[in-house]
């Protein structure tokens, strides 16, 4: 991700312009959220095995979990979905934030009425605390099952299943046209520019689903690899980020073929003991 370090942005509001001066370092955001949900991470396992006697045990693990939801932890899952999306989709909504600051800046400085860009940010995140809302539940769903459990059969084949379907959905026409959208912002606000509070948190709602239609199927793959595991949170953001740099269909296409491969890895792991016992 590349820093951009020459925005003054000096015709918005102190704030606002803050705002844009953040999203202008897209590397910085990613490393402030990744320490962040490292240190959330933690203190969710704190919580939850910490009320069954057992906090040695818990800093001791790996930061997963996704498997199990525990009684009354409900609201702990929502919180961590809501954190992840902001940590793993703000760094690559940076670009989109500062181009509509820059524009913001253009108007004002002639005079223009403008509204801020934390509007803007304001309806990009509703869209994915949706998503949260909405992934809580499905895991909650896959939990009481259960098939998140990696100790059965069940749980391989739904991880292996989630990572083809991510996988697929990488070569399908409307991922690759919401990523378009998603790489160039500036045209879909040059066409859709609002001037009043409202019209601007719908374009960031917009923008949101965009993000979201892009990107929704790799941030499932958190049920698979383990919810608040920084590792994987980590390296999925970077990738996420990386294909709305890019241009072209190959690195995303690329992205697909191996979470197809990985996907079929987690398939033949869970008929593997299967397969071994008839030969033992």
């Amino acid at each position: 991700m590349s820093e951009i370090t020459d925005q003054s942005l000096d015709h918005l509001s102190l704030a606002a312009a803050r705002l844009g001066f953040v999203a202008a370092r897209p590397r910085a955001v990613a490393v402030t959220c990744v320490v962040a949900l490292t240190a959330l991470g933690w203190l969710y396992i704190g919580i939850v095995q910490g009320e069954r006697g057992n906090l040695f045990a818990a800093l001791c693990e790996p930061l997963s979990g996704a498997g199990t939801i525990e009684p009354g932890g409900t609201i702990l899952a929502l919180a961590m979905w809501c954190a992840m999306v902001l940590a793993m989709m703000l760094p690559s909504a940076a670009p989109m934030i500062l181009t509509y600051a820059e524009i913001a800046d253009t108007a004002a400085r002639k005079h223009a009425p403008v509204v801020s860009p934390f509007v803007l940010t304001a309806g990009y995140a509703a869209v994915w605390f949706g998503f949260a809302l909405a992934a809580t539940a499905f895991q909650i769903v896959l939990a009481r099952a259960p098939l998140l459990d990696v100790a059965a059969p069940a749980g391989w084949l739904v991880s292996g299943a989630l990572f083809v379907a991510a996988g697929l959905y990488q070569f399908s026409t409307l991922k690759q046209a919401c990523l378009r959208q998603c790489r160039s912002p500036f045209p879909f606000f040059f066409t859709n520019w609002a001037t009043t509070t409202r019209g601007v948190f719908r374009l960031g709602i917009k923008q949101g689903l965009y993000c979201l239609g892009c990107c929704w199927a790799a941030m499932l793959l958190m049920l698979a690899l383990g919810a608040m595991n920084v590792l994987w949170m980590t390296i999925l953001a970077v990738v996420m980020t990386l294909e709305k740099l890019v241009s072209g269909t190959r690195f995303s296409y690329a992205i697909g073929a191996v979470f197809i491969v990985i996907g079929l890895v987690f398939v033949v792991s869970a008929f593997a003991p299967i397969w071994l016992g008839r030969f033992i």
